[in-house]
């Protein structure tokens, strides 16, 4: 993904999570539930968040690449 200069914050991190829900594989959606109950670094908060912007927008194959890659974030 390509970085951002906007640090966001867990709370926008959940939102954005909340706001792809129903277009996110379940799996997906439960492992970056529980990434946000941990406290994470800034850089992977980041990550989190653009790997979820406009995922509903996304064409299938980008969206298994962005499930790949958040399924790896730990």
């Amino acid at each position: 993904m390509e970085s951002c200069p906007i640090d966001h914050t867990p709370e926008q991190v959940k939102e954005k999570l909340e706001s792809q829900q129903n277009f996110l594989p379940s799996e997906v959606y439960e492992h970056a539930n529980q990434l946000l109950k941990r406290e994470l670094s800034q850089e992977t908060l980041n990550e989190l968040f653009h790997l979820l912007k406009k995922y509903d927008l996304a064409e299938p194959q980008e969206q298994e690449q962005r499930n790949s890659a958040l399924l790896q974030l730990s």
